[in-house]
């Protein structure tokens, strides 16, 4: 699940506006799931989709 940097923009502002707040923990979630399985290519993928989805959010929320 390789995604280039502005896929990856694009697809963390969908699950943003899909999901609100909770979209940080459920690209955790699966980087999480995915690191548990092996899949690292596919975690590291979901760990920058999180760190994307932290820079939306904003420094004022934790």
């Amino acid at each position: 699940m390789r995604m280039r940097e502005l896929d990856i923009q694009d697809y963390a502002r969908q699950l943003f506006d899909a999901h609100g707040a909770k979209a940080v923990v459920e690209a955790a979630q699966k980087a999480c799931a995915f690191e548990k399985e092996g899949k690292k290519e596919d975690a590291e993928t979901w760990r920058h989709i999180e760190a994307a989805l932290k820079l939306m959010r904003g420094p004022h929320e934790s």
